[in-house]
């Protein structure tokens, strides 16, 4: 990165600063140069895209030239950038040129001698092989250099043999599995005998011993094999080595060689546990590890960008040992096993648990006769095709899913289809160079042999493939032994001294056996150091119900040779999972169109009928309907309508950073607009109800109602909502949430599946603000109900419409307590939640509005009736007879003057009496009680005078008239 910082000026030019440059342009630094023929130049520090768009490289930097393939370079192979803008050396041009291989500079009881040239060999170059002392030279004696190839075959030194009839017997134990789930015996066996026949012939090799032969059939059984070992070691002759194949057999003899001090030597494991040398401490093999095929596996995975993998495995330890090591490669280069199955004979159930988690890149690990049952269960449950790739071993049979099974039901055409496409991952058993091995036979030329020595097609022949490494092992033991008996037994050991107690000999064999290093008919030969084959991979895939080879990966280079042969069914290589396609649902757009439009409809009627009131507040009428509260109904109606708007914004409209705000607005607008609009009503119920249900107590309240009281009220339960709204908003703000739904499957035939996801206005503790929000909200609509039905019978001046506001708030709860329930359950459901809320605020806004002001519109404009108090107090009673709340204000206006009259008239009757009672004792003072009447009647008093009775009598007359 520092690098680049400073060469950015000298990348960065503007347009037009390339062109034609001289030499001395050392302000631009050195122009890029052509790397030669099969060839390549290192950038130090700079990708490859960064090398595409500069011209110029700055003084002082230095190039690397690198050749391909068997190549190396001729001239400078380093390159500086000079003041001057030219680089190093150009006289003397840099070339790619072909080597020879490196092998014929080498030769096993014999000297090379190099002329024309030094190391590497190059065009011209010449060797010439001698044989040491009893050694004689068997091919050429001269080989030349041309262009990459040696002119003649590499010699060797053959010793001078002892006769046939003087050799001693050297006996080497095998166990083939001719049947089972790995048939390998039926190629492995005749590849064994032809190595011993080749061995035995050579002069150099164990001249003075003869390798002999005991073999039985282990059926890939360890039952069978422990048998057959109990025979083999416990029967004459000592065996010097024992030879299994099957990862399962050579895991029994292995641990049981030990004890024997026997060498084991397996052409046909791959089991990853046998590399454990505590536990096989002289087992070897020419068949590499199957962990081997987990960094092929892993650098595809890496190559096609997968990162979520599949497995299924046969419970046996080779596979299970694999699997353990796949899972800690791929982890480390970052990718995951999803999921893992496995199973011991039938894998119907783990194919369908496969299908059923989406499984598309499926690593297998089983036997061939397994690997049949799984592609039947495979081809019945459809994973196969475009959407998934398949990761096999690669030593079956090439024709191993065209061979009869009674054990499965499926046609062969059926499992075609099934495993085309399939990728493989092989070691690599057989040379692909055609170059001669230490038998002097390429590769080529070893399978033709073979296959004339096989009784059958090999195709049909277990274990052909593996062949090669049974070949290539006898030659390991060959030339084992033979280090260890000293080539002719002049200064080493006598191998038929060799017993199962002789630990000495055993070890002189290992330490031969660990340092062996030659070319064989499989490639280079060498172990590693628990005692496995290091070998390369190679990559092949079923095209066509033919394997085809697509590439070698070499793992100790990391280097990936590619020939660009795949085919795939959907033309390209298919996903690692079902490719996920988020998509939100929004709300429908016509609806929340129409409902917006109602909303401004009713926004509209609010303005209208608050601008009526306020026009008309002087009316006596309308100030007997508390026009003030009426007022603040109009404005939370029109708040609860705006709150429709922000109801029905998603991401469709506005962005994520933008959400919140429309939270917030949606609760607040809704808060307030029913804590005005429903507050206000709810108000003047509670007022009615508690002035006139309680007769006597409230009788003075009944002739006064101060409205601030109303107004504190309302204030009131506007505080409550405010103050709760706001605590909210503080503890736990709303924010954008996610609801995901179910996976769909799109309309079209693509490999994608639709998320649906909604948006949400939420909180961490959403149902706790919701409880406390609605459980008021609720308390206060159902007492509302009940103070409406309450008063529907009062009559009262002081708050004239009360009735309809009894009407408006039964209209109002029925809504709120159907609607608040409805839209939480369908709160999933974009356009039902959003009509069910939004309509339930439009009709109950424009219920409330008609049912309050529309009256009072129809009576003032049909009756005229738009004086003031004072100009309505002139105008007689019999023009508002017909209403009743007017002939009720009427008789209780009357009532109070004629209670009035009544108390005057009483104070003038008492007033009355009083005088009447003061002359009476006058009288009596002035005039003495007369004499009774001798007619026995009462005495009489002196006659009033007519005119005073008569006026007293007309005083009283008139004062209760």
């Amino acid at each position: 990165m520092l690098l680049l910082l400073l060469l950015a000026p000298l990348f960065l030019r503007p347009p037009g600063a390339g062109g034609a440059q001289t030499p001395n342009a050392t302000s631009e630094g050195c122009q890029i140069i052509h790397p030669p023929w099969e060839g390549g130049i290192r950038y130090r520090g700079l990708t490859r895209d960064q090398v595409k768009a500069i011209n110029f490289l700055p003084v002082d930097y230095e190039i690397e030239y690198v050749c391909r393939g068997e190549r190396e370079v001729v001239g400078p192979k380093v390159r500086k950038c000079l003041a001057n803008g030219s680089w190093t050396d150009m006289d003397t041009p840099s070339r790619c040129v072909r080597i020879c291989s490196k092998s014929y500079l080498t030769l096993e009881n014999g000297k090379v001698f190099l002329t024309g040239g030094d190391l590497p060999a190059l065009d011209g170059a010449r060797v010439d092989f001698r044989c040491d002392p009893d050694f004689h030279l068997v091919g050429s004696s001269r080989s030349i250099c041309s262009q990459g190839q040696w002119s003649t075959p590499k010699p060797h030194c053959q010793v001078n043999r002892t006769p046939h009839s003087e050799r001693r017997a050297v006996y080497i134990g095998a166990l083939f599995p001719m049947s089972g789930g790995w048939p390998g015996g039926q190629a492995c066996q005749p590849a064994v005998e032809m190595a011993l026949e080749d061995v035995n012939s050579r002069r150099d090799i164990l001249p003075d011993y003869e390798l002999k032969l005991i073999h039985h059939d282990s059926k890939c059984d360890p039952g069978q094999a422990t048998k057959y070992l109990y025979e083999l070691l416990y029967n004459d002759p000592i065996k010097i080595i024992l030879m299994p194949g099957c990862s399962s057999v050579s895991t029994l003899v292995a641990e049981a060689a030990r004890m024997w001090n026997l060498i084991v030597l397996s052409y046909g494991s791959s089991s990853p546990a046998l590399s454990n040398r505590q536990r096989f401490p002289t087992f070897f093999r020419t068949h590499p590890s199957a962990t081997l095929h987990n960094p092929t596996r892993v650098k595809l995975f890496e190559k096609w960008g997968w990162k979520k993998i599949a497995t299924i495995q046969q419970t046996t330890e080779v596979f299970t040992s694999t699997l353990d090591d796949l899972e800690e490669r791929v982890k480390e280069a970052g990718i995951e096993i999803t999921f893992r199955q496995s199973f011991f004979s039938d894998p119907a159930v783990p194919v369908k648990n496969l299908k059923r988690q989406d499984a598309r890149i499926i690593v297998g690990l089983f036997y061939e006769t397994e690997a049949r049952k799984v592609f039947c269960e495979v081809y019945k449950e459809r994973l196969f095709g475009k959407k998934y790739v398949w990761f096999l071993i690669g030593w079956y049979a090439d024709n191993w899913f065209k061979i009869y099974d009674p054990s499965i039901n499926c046609t062969v055409d059926e499992m075609t289809e099934a495993v085309e496409g399939h990728i493989t991952t092989e070691i690599v058993m057989l040379n692909p160079a055609n170059t001669r091995s230490i038998s002097n036979m390429t590769s080529q030329e070893f399978v033709e042999k073979l296959t004339k020595r096989l009784k059958r097609h090999p195709e049909e022949t277990g274990g052909f493939q593996e062949a090669p490494l049974a070949y290539d092992a006898i030659w390991a033991l060959a030339l084992a032994l033979n280090k260890t008996s000293g080539g002719g037994g002049r200064s080493g050991v006598r191998l038929e001294d060799f017993n199962y107690n002789n630990q000495t000999i055993t070890d002189q064999i290992y330490r031969a056996m660990n340092s062996s290093s030659f070319e064989g008919v499989s490639g280079h030969v060498v172990f590693d150091a628990s005692g496995s084959r290091m070998a390369w991979t190679l990559i092949e895939q079923l095209q066509g119900g033919s394997y085809k080879k697509i590439g070698y990966y070499d793992s100790t280079k990391d280097d990936l040779s590619w020939s660009k042969t795949d085919k795939w069914i959907g033309g390209s290589p298919p996903a690692d999972q079902t490719l996920v396609i988020k998509t939100f649902r929004f709300l429908s757009q016509k609806l929340f169109i129409s409902v917006s439009v109602l909303s401004s409809l009713g926004i509209v009627l609010a303005v209208v009928c608050l601008s009526f009131n306020i026009y008309n507040s002087h009316v006596r009428y309308i100030q007997n309907s508390q026009p003030n509260l009426n007022n603040l109904t109009a404005v939370g109606c029109s708040l609860a309508l705006a709150a429709v708007f922000p109801l029905g914004l998603d991401g469709y409209h506005i962005g994520r950073s933008q959400f919140p705000f429309v939270c917030q607005a949606r609760l607040w607008l809704l808060g307030l607009g029913f804590s005005l609009g429903y507050g206000s009503m709810f108000t003047k119920i509670w007022w009615v109800h508690t002035v006139f249900t309680k007769k006597e107590e409230k009788k003075e309240w009944r002739k006064t109602l101060e409205p601030w009281k109303l107004y504190a009220t309302v204030g009131l339960l506007v505080g409550m909502d405010i103050l709760t709204l706001a605590i909210w908003q503080i503890v736990d703000p709303l924010h954008r949430t996610i609801e995901t739904f179910a996976k769909e499957e799109p309309k079209e035939d693509i490999d994608v599946s639709i998320l649906p996801q909604l948006e949400h206005c939420s909180s961490k503790k959403m149902n706790t603000w919701l409880g406390i929000f609605y459980g008021y909200k609720g308390l206060l609509l159902l007492l509302g109900i009940f103070l409406a039905y309450e008063t529907k019978s009062v009559s009262t001046e002081k708050i004239n419409d009360h009735r309809a506001v009894g009407m408006a708030i039964y209209n109002v709860a029925v809504l709120c307590l159907i609607t608040a329930p409805v839209t939480m359950i369908l709160s999933s459901q974009q356009d039902a939640a959003f009509a069910f809320a939004s309509l339930a605020i439009v009709f109950s806004s424009y219920i409330t509005l008609v049912v309050l002001f529309v009256p009072k519109m129809r009576r003032l404009i049909t009756r005229g009736e738009w004086q003031s108090e004072a100009q309505d107090t002139m105008k007689t009673g019999s023009s508002t007879n017909n209403n009743e709340e007017e002939k009720s204000r009427l008789l209780e206006k009357e009532n109070r003057e004629l209670e009035k009259i009544i108390a005057e008239k009483e104070e003038r009757v008492s007033e009355l009496r009083h005088q009447l009672q003061s002359r009476q004792q006058l009288r009596s003072r002035r005039h003495p009680p007369t004499p009774p009447d001798p007619s026995g009647g009462l005495p009489r008093g002196p006659p009033e005078p007519p005119d005073r009775l008569s006026c007293d009598g007309s005083r009283v007359h008139l004062l209760y008239k």
